[in-house]
């Protein structure tokens, strides 16, 4: 089974931010991690392709210095990875994020593709959605359970009570989630392979895209302000008998009206 994983080379987020003057992310300033939705989505793969054979590719859009992020990735057990990267693509929005992936998969060979729920730089958990819509994939959301076989895919999908059933035809696009399974960690010898392991480069021009169709010019979203978050209040720790100690919880929590 070929699957093909979208990773986000993502800020991490234990590190502190840096913003340019247009109050966007300063990504070369700011460490970078593997986006961890996308890790649930890598494990996942790895593990359908440990039990049916196959192979993983990492397809991500990301600045030039991305190799190094995905090459972590890679030492999870990924074949081999894709990087789409070019300056004009710098102040992208998810609409040309969605536009380029999707450019970039149709010349990728894949049975299936993961991708993670959202990113923990945007949140927007749309982009899957779009690349699914431009190529005429089926779509199956939030799954918990996937099961490839007999060129189809069936997924148990969370819902709120429960999980829903879809089955769908492959070439199929799933959204992952961490009920899939805990990511692995690299070990020593999957370190060592994935410096060997290829990481081929794609231009918008490789793509066939032009340059004035994405990036910041043509964004359909504009970062109208930002502020950094409330300090937290002094801790109150509440030591009275089990009783008195309810009382006082219900009592702080109805005052708020979060009760």
């Amino acid at each position: 089974m070929r699957i093909v994983v979208l990773m986000k080379p993502v800020p991490d987020t234990t590190g502190q931010e840096r913003l340019l003057p247009d109050g966007r992310v300063d990504r070369a300033a700011s460490a970078a991690v593997v986006n961890a939705n996308d890790e649930y989505a890598i494990e996942a793969a790895l593990k359908l392709t440990e039990a049916a054979g196959g192979e993983v590719t990492l397809l991500a859009m990301a600045p030039a210095n991305a190799p190094e992020t995905m090459r972590k990735a890679l030492a999870m057990g990924a074949t081999r990875g894709v990087l789409v990267t070019d300056p004009a693509l710098e102040g992208s929005c998810t609409l040309s994020t969605t536009r380029v992936l999707a450019a970039a998969l149709r010349g990728l060979e894949y049975d299936l593709i993961l991708a993670g729920a959202d990113t923990s730089d945007g949140g927007g958990g749309i982009v899957a959605a779009g690349i699914a819509t431009l190529l005429g994939l089926p779509y199956l959301s939030y799954a918990a359970k996937v099961e490839p076989a007999d060129g189809r895919v069936r997924v148990h999908r969370i819902s709120p009570t429960g999980y829903d059933i879809l089955d769908a035809p492959l070439p199929a696009l799933v959204v992952a989630t961490q009920a899939l399974g805990e990511p692995r960690y690299p070990s020593l010898k999957g370190i060592m392979a994935a410096r060997s392991r290829e990481i081929a480069t794609r231009s918008l021009s490789d793509l066939g895209l032009d340059g004035s169709q994405v990036g910041g010019a043509v964004a359909t979203t504009r970062l109208t302000g930002s502020r950094a978050p409330a300090a937290r209040e002094a801790t109150v720790v509440v030591r009275e008998a089990p009783a008195e100690a309810a009382r006082w919880v219900v009592d702080f929590l109805a005052a708020r009206r979060i009760i």
